[in-house]
């Protein structure tokens, strides 16, 4: 992935990437307002993107439906202004990447590993993206206004 030059990279990092990390990508995407470029990536990539993550959030709105997992690897050659993790694997393993200027660990717990019916799922799928929605939406509009005021971070 290669952003606009002008546009801050903001990667958001899992262990699978297949819940967490995409919620957080798509979270973050939509209330950004085109102000950075947002993508996610894991440490151990599943190779697909959870369905119950592709249907909460598409109960707020938001498509992931093109999403694919992949590995941080990826972005090891791109320049990536800030990380954040949102599980302890990732933040343990989390290489530094080239004009890396910040890093946050927010962990969250992971839906994937729910139990129980599909809707006793769905609830800690639904708990987790309001979570991840209600600190993700925070750090937007924090940044949204740093920029706003002429402070570039």
């Amino acid at each position: 992935m290669n952003p606009p030059p002008s546009l801050p990279l903001i990667l958001v990092l899992c262990t699978g990437n297949s819940c967490r990390s995409h919620m957080a990508e798509g979270i973050l995407r939509a209330v950004s307002k085109g102000r950075f470029a947002v993508a996610s990536a894991g440490s151990r990539p599943s190779g697909y993107v959870h369905p119950l993550a592709l249907r909460v959030l598409g109960e707020i709105g938001i498509d992931l439906s093109t999403h694919t997992s992949k590995h941080m690897d990826t972005f090891l050659a791109t320049p990536v202004e800030t990380v954040i993790t949102v599980c302890g694997n990732a933040d343990q393993v989390c290489p530094v990447f080239p004009g890396q200027v910040n890093r946050h660990h927010w962990p969250f717990d992971d839906p994937a590993h729910a139990v129980g019916s599909e809707d006793e799922k769905l609830a800690v799928f639904r708990r987790v993206r309001d979570e991840i929605r209600r600190v993700f939406e925070a750090y937007a509009a924090g940044r949204i206004d740093a920029t706003s005021n002429g402070s570039s971070r």
